[in-house]
């Protein structure tokens, strides 16, 4: 989409009669967010309402203060952004939610439109170009960049199931099949079935192998 020039609809975008649009900034990288806080705060139709560091913590500032856009990092201890905007869509429908990111992947914008974030957008735009599109996003409007809309398209969609990614996603790390089924409530056997069809449709190696390629493309 075109982004909108700042007052273009014949808003004042620095006072007037309407209020400041209220963003919440959640990202684990201080300096990043604190430059990032100072730089939106120059905007005179923005305020900044509060900061988190981690998942829980943007999903509990978002109910503590209600911003009108939370812009949440892609990847942040406890739950990434996508999982943040999935919470934040159930028990704050008002807020609308953008994620920021500086290594997605195709799955990640796709995770990330399923629920129902409205911006999706590289670490790489100004700050400036951040600001028009919290405004847009704050209208109604979704932006994705283009660079990673074409990519996303591309790669098409994860041949996994929902239960295959599950399982592959506590395989990730190294977990033994004998603990990856206490944790999914599972057999050792029906793991290892799951486990052995991921990786088959993903031309892996093995279960670590193929947990690597899941996550590289965003399926995880």
């Amino acid at each position: 989409m075109d982004l909108p020039e700042p007052g273009s609809d014949g808003e004042s975008v620095a006072g007037g009669d309407t209020p400041p649009i209220r963003v919440l900034l959640a990202d684990d990288e201080h300096l990043i967010r604190g430059a990032l806080a100072a730089l939106l705060a120059l905007e005179g139709d923005l305020t900044i309402v509060a900061e988190a560091a981690s998942g829980p913590e943007a999903v509990a500032m978002a109910r503590a203060h209600e911003p009108d856009v939370a812009v949440l990092d892609l990847q942040m201890p406890g739950a990434d952004g996508v999982k943040v905007a999935t919470q934040l869509r159930d028990s704050l429908p008002s807020c609308r939610n953008m994620i920021v990111t500086s290594h997605a992947r195709p799955g990640h914008l796709k995770r990330a439109l399923a629920a129902g974030v409205r911006g999706f957008v590289p670490k790489t735009a100004s700050a400036q170009q951040l600001a028009e599109i919290i405004r847009a996003v704050h209208k109604g409007v979704r932006y994705v960049d283009p660079e990673l809309a074409a990519d996303a398209i591309s790669a098409g969609d994860s041949p996994l199931t929902a239960r295959e990614a599950e399982l592959l996603g506590l395989a990730a790390d190294g977990a033994p099949v004998a603990e990856i089924a206490e944790r999914a409530s599972l057999t050792a056997g029906t793991v290892r079935n799951y486990l052995s069809a991921a990786t088959a449709k993903l031309g892996a190696e093995n279960r670590h192998a193929a947990a690597r390629i899941a996550r590289e493309r965003g399926w995880l």
